[in-house]
């Protein structure tokens, strides 16, 4: 039996993670294996950052193109059908990231932003994320 498209749609929908994903995956083992350590997904602090520096007061999210609107090829697509439920939401997704990336600045955070198609080259990233958190892994433990 075949499933309607509004139910195979519905059960995608379901299965997108917001933690752990591929991206954020990358760019965990790539900030471990450079020698920095963080906790995961901040609790207590606005937008509940993918990767916490709490000594360094820095933070790193990592967003998914698509859901966060970046302007690559990727994150320049829209749904054809139900198109003002999607406009709205994703909309709602830029406007939070905002508020959010606003409120750990006044609270004192630096804030790093990775999109999805970032983590494919590591060299690139690499070299942003170690000039975002400095050179001195050992300043973070």
């Amino acid at each position: 039996m075949t499933q309607a498209p509004s139910e195979m749609r519905s059960r995608i929908m379901r299965a997108i993670k917001g933690t752990n994903t591929g991206p954020e995956m990358r760019v965990r083992r790539l900030t471990h294996g450079m020698g920095f350590r963080y906790r995961l997904h901040g609790r207590g602090l606005p937008g509940r950052p993918d990767l916490v520096f709490r000594p360094r007061r820095k933070v790193i999210f990592v967003h998914g193109c698509f859901w966060h609107q970046h302007d690559c090829t990727k994150g320049n697509r829209t749904p054809k059908t139900n198109r003002a439920y999607w406009a709205y939401k994703l909309r709602r997704n830029v406007e939070r990231d905002g508020e959010n990336q606003a409120q750990l600045r006044a609270l004192g955070w630096d804030v790093l932003v990775v999109w999805e198609c970032e983590t494919k080259d590591l060299e690139v990233l690499e070299e942003r994320i170690r000039g975002f958190l400095g050179g001195n892994p050992s300043a973070s433990s």
